[in-house]
């Protein structure tokens, strides 16, 4: 097999390995190292640089730099000891950080245990399902309140968890698709308007914006052609989409949020609570009904479909790519 064809490989198999295991728990997971390492980083930075909205924006940029470059070098140095080894050990070792990297089956899982919770009557479980898989505060959400979350954060991690970090891994291996992780990592940890993170944040959210532009908007138009394949209302999809996707304080978050919520037919988003503190929001979408328990299982459809569609792009680009620089 040439040589070209045989770096391609780790993508796919990480991809089905992920489909079949997900994310097991009590398993170690590289993301839980980056963001002990986010934290650490947060807690030097912040005795280092003065307490003032410049120190602590220069800190956000330096927690940056640092948590970006050892998330890259890290896997990178570990794919070159490997190689030296044996390939085969580079390309088993590559193929777990794939699956590492990608998370189809642990969102549609984690979504799905809210579904579950919603079923059997138990608002409070599913109000502690749902905040484990989304920012907000969650104690005083309806039962509404808790599925609109729940096919929110399918909706918004389509592109987060599993499209984007693909197109990632396309480009540049695992080790570019752990360096996708740490910037999305450190805008989910530190990157909110509110004291204490509206300065150290500044930065790690502006530049997962500039990070995730692209492939926000091509996990838009999989999510699209996903919905086409399932037999959703694509038109109205597409109307809301081109209405809608900018209907977020991030550039990027409305654009597969507003499709899921026109192939629904769904209102999404509007007010939420962030840490004791309410956000005011536009919403997404109209309500041509109203939202109901299994629109959950209808969005995670949607989003092994668009991940099915996604697989053969990247290897595609990913063979590509490796035989250019063959």
């Amino acid at each position: 097999m040439p040589e070209f064809l045989w770096g391609a490989l780790p993508l796919p198999l990480g991809f089905v390995m992920d489909l079949i295991v997900g994310d097991p728990h009590g398993l170690p997971h590289p993301v839980v190292g980056i963001g002990r390492l986010i934290s650490a980083l947060e807690r030097l930075l912040r005795r280092l640089f003065p307490k003032t909205p410049g120190g602590e924006r220069l800190a956000g940029a330096v927690l940056w730099l640092l948590t970006a470059a050892v998330s890259t070098i890290l896997p990178l140095a570990v794919l070159w000891l490997c190689g030296r080894v044996s390939p085969w050990l580079r390309l088993g070792a590559e193929s777990l950080m794939c699956w590492q990297i990608l998370a189809t089956k642990s969102l549609r899982d984690e979504s799905m245990k809210v579904w579950a919770a919603l079923e059997s009557g138990d608002l409070a479980r599913s109000r502690r399902a749902v905040g484990m898989i989304v920012g907000r505060d969650t104690a005083l959400l309806d039962e509404a309140g808790v599925t609109r979350a729940a096919v929110e954060t399918v909706a918004e991690n389509s592109s987060d968890g599993v499209l984007a970090p693909l197109l990632y891994l396309a480009l540049g291996g695992a080790p570019l698709g752990f360096f996708y992780k740490a910037v999305n990592t450190m805008d989910s940890m530190l990157g909110y308007t509110d004291p204490p993170y509206r300065d150290i944040g500044f930065f790690p959210a502006k530049l997962d914006d500039v990070f995730n532009f692209i492939p926000a908007r091509l996990s838009a138009l999989l999510l699209l052609a996903a919905g086409a394949l399932l037999g959703m209302d694509v038109k109205n999809g597409w109307r809301i989409f081109r209405r809608d996707r900018y209907c977020h304080a991030s550039p990027n978050s409305a654009q597969t949020e507003s499709v899921c919520a026109g192939l629904l037919g769904l209102r999404l988003a509007g007010d939420a609570w962030y840490h004791g503190v309410l956000h005011k929001k536009p919403f997404i979408g109209d309500t041509q009904r109203e939202i109901v328990h299994d629109d959950i299982p209808r969005a995670c459809r949607l989003l092994y479909a668009a991940a099915l569609l996604a697989l053969p792009l990247a290897l595609g680009l990913r063979i590509l790519i490796l035989f250019w620089s063959w």
